[in-house]
């Protein structure tokens, strides 16, 4: 078990639809531990197994204390909207204002696959809906207008070479 590598743009990987968790055994969990341990090294709020380079629908949240694992998660509902800034560990140094539904419902599994389903709002929803995004290969620049995604990506091409 140990930290893995945060994979950052424009690394074709992110770009990797998640595929279901199908088995819920011991490589998960030893994959949930790296992750933990990972996010926290990172000192992010969150992580999706993509970030890592593992394409599995698998997320951890650790917010204020609340800490959350969602494996193959899915949105149920949504409600309201309200624009705030996000930032991503695979995009070191963006901070973007990105407009997304205040109040969630998602349904996910736990690392026994027992299935939950949990409401969420505020910040604690623009988490879960940004690591959602990482698990269909949407992308924070994704989220941004066409103009601020052509500059952010020359950025950051030229800082990854």
């Amino acid at each position: 078990m140990s930290v893995r590598e945060v994979l950052v743009f424009p690394n074709p990987a992110l770009r990797q639809k998640a595929e279901c968790v199908t088995e819920f055994d011991d490589k998960l969990r030893r994959l949930v531990f790296d992750m933990w341990e990972t996010m926290y090294i990172s000192k992010g709020v969150g992580l999706a197994a993509p970030q890592i380079g593992v394409p599995l629908r698998v997320i951890v949240i650790d917010w204020e204390g609340s800490k959350r694992l969602l494996v193959n998660p899915e949105l149920l509902e949504s409600s309201g909207e309200i624009r705030d800034e996000e930032g991503c560990l695979s995009f070191p140094g963006i901070f973007e204002d990105v407009t997304r539904p205040e109040r969630i419902r998602v349904a996910y599994q736990d690392e026994n696959g027992e299935r939950a389903e949990e409401a969420v709002e505020g910040f604690f929803a623009r988490v879960f809906l940004h690591e959602m995004d990482h698990l269909d290969a949407k992308l924070l620049i994704d989220r941004v207008s066409a103009v601020k995604r052509a500059f952010l990506k020359k950025k950051l091409e030229r800082k990854a070479k």
